[in-house]
């Protein structure tokens, strides 16, 4: 299902609370106001009401005990003034001496509620059914100059009109709810594209996969990142930067200062500029940084730090030298096999042709009884692409290599890591190769056992060197650790043990039956 835009949630979720609010808002008003209504025109009714029982000209009708033309006109007046529906004058026993309808006049008063007037002489609100209606009246005592109650003026509204008032109200408030709600689509459009806008036009739902995508990469990556604010707070870290910090907690919220002392992220904030590929110690680490400032609309809201150890970098650039050297051993082998072609070439011309084919022969043997074996013994075509290398690369270093007869490796599973033992073996060889160059040629051997067990390769590669100062075991898989120049090597063994322990593998030495070292390397097939 497609997911609706940030503009049209905000939309709805807004007027949802705003139809909501106002419809609560206007229910409660209408009501209030209505009471309210029906108080002030009862307050009305009864001010009336009182204000008329002193009317002279009432009095003195009433005391006359007879209805005149003079007090029906007052009565009209009185209503007339103040809205009223009716204006109704009676005397001590309820009879009509004023009403809007001539033809009651005389009759008996309705809705008996005129007995706490003429009775207890007060004034007071009532609600009653007249003959006009149900009706909110004002009553009021009619007394003489004794005080003695002689009538009741009674001032009617009738329920009818108050409620056609409440109607009219009703009217403003649903018109200013309407008003509300118009101002409220204008209010959340322009508010829903202005924070898009400060989301730089991403969706809820893209700023979530961004930041999942963003901290997922972070994490992947084996360099340190830091990222500063201007104040020079941490605001984010990731994983590889507290290794190299050796900070198992989160540094996040730290200053800059009390994590790197060193730090020149605030320097690349004032400047602007970044700095990259610079040399910089971290907690007794030597460590390749790059500093980039991060610049919004011009302005420079913090800095950003990438760092990776100088000793890893300096690995890498130790394999890619290997890689290098096998290439140039290719290019020496292509070489000799020039000169080789050039030799036989040479003897043709001289029409030396027992010697040249003399020559083909015994070169022929030579690599034909290596393929023979290999093509028997080992099945895996990245294996023994790798021995051939080896037989080359030993013949150019007028090396005897042996490739022990009990070898065997069948076609390893594609699941097998194939590269790290290529690595491992490639490693291990070219160690041994240089263990013996410094020997007489007739003394220079170096031996290759491999073996494909069930669960397990075996591998051995012994040499006919002066093997390894006992001293130098312990540390020998570390980095930088040779018996050779430490400033250039130490980076074979290294190799060698990290892509042994992404195999769950082992490895030993002893001493070989050579006279130098035997290294025995141990792989399970499963990881």
């Amino acid at each position: 299902m497609k997911r609706r835009s940030l503009n049209f949630q905000f939309f709805k979720y807004n007027i949802f609370l705003v139809v909501t609010v106002s419809f609560i808002i206007l229910i409660s008003t209408y009501f209030i106001m209505g009471e309210i209504v029906e108080y002030e025109i009862g307050e009305r009714a009864l001010s009336v009401a009182k204000v008329s029982s002193k009317h002279p000209e009432i009095i003195t009708g009433l005391k006359k005990n007879e209805t005149t033309e003079a007090l029906q006109q007052l009565a009209l007046q009185i209503q007339e003034s103040v809205g009223a529906e009716y204006v109704v004058l009676g005397d001590e026993n309820g009879i009509r001496y004023a009403h809007p309808v001539n033809e009651r006049i005389g009759e008996q008063m309705v809705g008996d509620d005129n007995d706490k007037a003429l009775i207890e002489g007060e004034a007071y609100i009532s609600i009653a059914e007249g003959t006009l209606g149900k009706a909110l009246r004002g009553k009021a005592p009619i007394k003489d100059e004794d005080g003695k109650i002689i009538g009741v003026v009674s001032v009617g509204f009738l329920y009818e009109d108050i409620f056609s008032m409440n109607i009219n109200y009703g009217r403003y408030l649903i018109v200013l709810f309407i008003i509300t709600l118009l101002l409220s689509i204008l209010i959340s459009t322009y508010l829903s594209n202005k924070i898009k806008k400060q989301l730089l036009n991403f969706e809820p739902q893209e700023i979530v996969k961004i930041l999942t995508e963003r901290n997922a990469i972070l994490e992947s990556i084996r360099e340190g990142i830091i990222m500063v604010d201007t104040e020079g707070t941490i605001t984010l870290s990731n994983q590889s930067a507290s290794a190299i910090l050796n900070n198992e907690k989160s540094v996040v919220g730290n200053n800059i200062y009390s994590v790197i002392p060193n730090t020149r992220l605030i320097k690349v904030m004032e400047s602007g500029h970044e700095q990259l590929n610079r040399m910089m110690t971290i907690n007794g680490v030597k460590t390749l940084v790059n500093r980039v400032p991060i610049i919004n609309e011009g302005k420079v809201i913090g800095a950003v730090s990438s760092f990776r150890p100088f000793e890893e970098i300096d690995l890498v650039a130790n394999e890619l030298s290997q890689v290098k050297q096998y290439i140039e051993s290719l290019r020496a082998q292509t070489h000799e096999y020039n000169n080789f072609l050039y030799t036989i070439s040479g003897l043709l011309q001289l029409k030396e042709y027992d010697e040249a084919l003399n020559l083909i022969h015994s070169e022929r043997l030579g690599n034909h009884a290596l393929i023979s074996f290999i093509n028997v013994h080992i099945k895996d075509t990245f294996i023994s692409g790798l021995m051939i290398g080896f037989y080359n690369r030993a013949k150019e270093l007028k090396v005897t290599l042996i490739l022990d007869e009990d070898s065997y490796c069948g076609k390893l599973g594609q699941y097998f890591e194939k590269h790290l033992l290529i690595s491992i073996l490639g490693n291990l060889v070219m160690n041994a190769f240089e263990a013996v160059e410094h020997l007489d040629e007739e003394e220079r051997i170096v031996r290759i056992y491999i073996y494909e067990y069930e669960k397990e390769v075996i591998c051995e590669i012994e040499d006919s060197g002066n093997g390894i100062d006992q001293q130098l075991l312990n540390n020998l898989f570390k980095l930088k650790q040779s018996t050779k120049d430490k400033e250039t090597r130490g980076y074979g063994l290294y190799i060698v043990n990290e892509n042994l322990k992404r195999l769950n593998g082992s490895i030993a030495i002893e001493n070989g039956e050579l006279g130098g070292a035997l290294f025995i390397v141990s792989i399970p097939k499963e990881g």
